[in-house]
């Protein structure tokens, strides 16, 4: 099979490479370095390193900016989930990658084209290249353009974490049933503030804390969630 020019993928990629060389390191598997070692060709998994680190700083400053009020391990589980090796692969796939990998003939013959692992580590190590080549803005902007459709998906799972909004649609259908929150305590410096939340809603109290209002009251409205599905849940049984 004819390997395709990298400006095809370049298409693909919406970047093109000043340094081609880059793009084609990216591309080697050292399946396909150890068949032709005399050329002294350096595979892809130095690139690889460095696609993985640049990758997972795109993603939790585009998250930082998407969701402004999840608290910090909400964001973790986000991007790990973003980053995971199917969600990267599944990126791969949508710019048919796995036709401009070059493989070892070994690998290729067991589907290497194919598989998440050489997929996902492929395209995180044409993300170092274009980091390389262009700089975080370029990176930056690749990931952005290519991951999109995925944080689309995970705004639904962002939804998850916003309790305030749940409480809301659980308390709805009951008539006179409305959280209310008020702040009870500020400590520390206005650099670092520490605020004290309670929610109240009929016979439930819950006292949530964080670095903003905002985050204390989804943290006292997370707690309250978990006693009404509680609750719910015996009445329902």
């Amino acid at each position: 099979m004819k390997r395709p020019e990298p400006s095809e993928l370049e298409k693909q990629l919406a970047y093109e490479f000043k340094n081609q060389s880059l793009l084609e390191e990216a591309l080697r598997h050292s399946s396909f370095v150890n068949e032709h070692a005399h050329h002294q060709m350096r595979d892809n998994e130095r690139l690889e390193f460095l696609g993985d680190a640049v990758l997972n700083l795109v993603i939790g400053h585009i998250l930082i900016n998407h969701f402004p009020d999840l608290e910090e391990g909400d964001l973790s589980r986000m991007r790990s989930n973003l980053v995971n090796e199917t969600r990267v692969a599944s990126v791969a796939r949508s710019l048919d990658l796995g036709f401009h990998i070059q493989l070892g003939k070994g690998e290729s013959l067991t589907k290497g084209r194919e598989k998440n692992s050489i997929l996902a580590n492929t395209l995180e190590a044409i993300i170092a290249a274009a980091y390389l080549d262009g700089g975080y803005e370029a990176a930056f902007r690749l990931i952005e353009k290519h991951f999109s459709y995925l944080f689309e998906i995970d705004r639904n799972v962002a939804a998850t974490y916003d309790y305030k909004s749940r409480i809301q649609e659980l308390l709805q259908t009951r008539q006179g049933e409305k959280p209310v929150y008020g702040v009870i305590e500020e400590t520390g410096p206005d650099h670092d503030k520490m605020f004290r939340i309670e929610l109240s809603v009929n016979d439930i109290r819950t006292e949530g804390y964080g670095k903003s209002k905002k985050h204390a009251e989804q943290d006292a409205a997370r707690k309250a969630l978990d006693i009404l599905t509680a609750n719910q849940m015996k009445a329902d049984g």
